[in-house]
């Protein structure tokens, strides 16, 4: 019976001391509002909210997480009207980049093309051979075609998708 008693008095003596802890880490938190549009911004600092107009946040938690800061790049020269918004800076940097990215696309663009093949071959035109269980499982055999068809359609989507970024690229030399 001793062993019962020690857990009760333990969790007894949480309850009264856990609203007395908690209110020594509870912190108000107020919102102030960002300069010119920008988000708002959040602090624990009551005269520097005073300071600020501030208002206090309540009737819940609030978790910040700082964000990371976003390097400045470097202004490029962006062509004219007529150009097909590419850029025209001219690099030899650029212009392996446009080529690296037109073999990416054009290897991924062979991939799902034979993807679709190979689909479309499986779907067999809406009737695909039953497998396995199908034969005697009508429902799974429908939606096995039900996926072919929809995995036929999202793979002529992504090949539309990456003709139209291929045609975006720059011509290659």
């Amino acid at each position: 019976m001793k062993n019962m008693w020690f857990p009760r008095s333990l969790s007894i003596a949480c309850m009264l001391v856990l609203p007395w802890g908690h209110s020594a880490w509870a912190q108000e938190i107020f919102r102030c509002t960002g300069a010119g549009g920008s988000a708002p911004e959040y602090i624990n600092n009551v005269k520097e909210a005073q300071s600020r107009g501030c208002k206090a946040v309540s009737g819940g938690n609030v978790t910040v997480v700082q964000g990371t800061p976003v390097p400045k790049a470097p202004v490029r020269a962006v062509a004219g009207p007529g150009a097909g918004g590419a850029r025209q800076d001219g690099s030899a940097d650029q212009r392996a980049r446009d080529s690296d990215s037109r073999l990416i696309l054009e290897a991924e663009l062979r991939k799902s093309e034979s993807r679709l093949a190979e689909l479309q071959k499986e779907y067999n035109n809406g009737e695909p051979e039953k497998q396995g269980i199908e034969g005697r499982n009508y429902q799974r055999y429908l939606d096995r075609t039900n996926d072919l068809k929809d995995g036929i359609a999202r793979s002529q989507s992504d090949i539309a998708g990456l003709k139209r970024e291929i045609s975006r690229l720059p011509a290659a030399n």
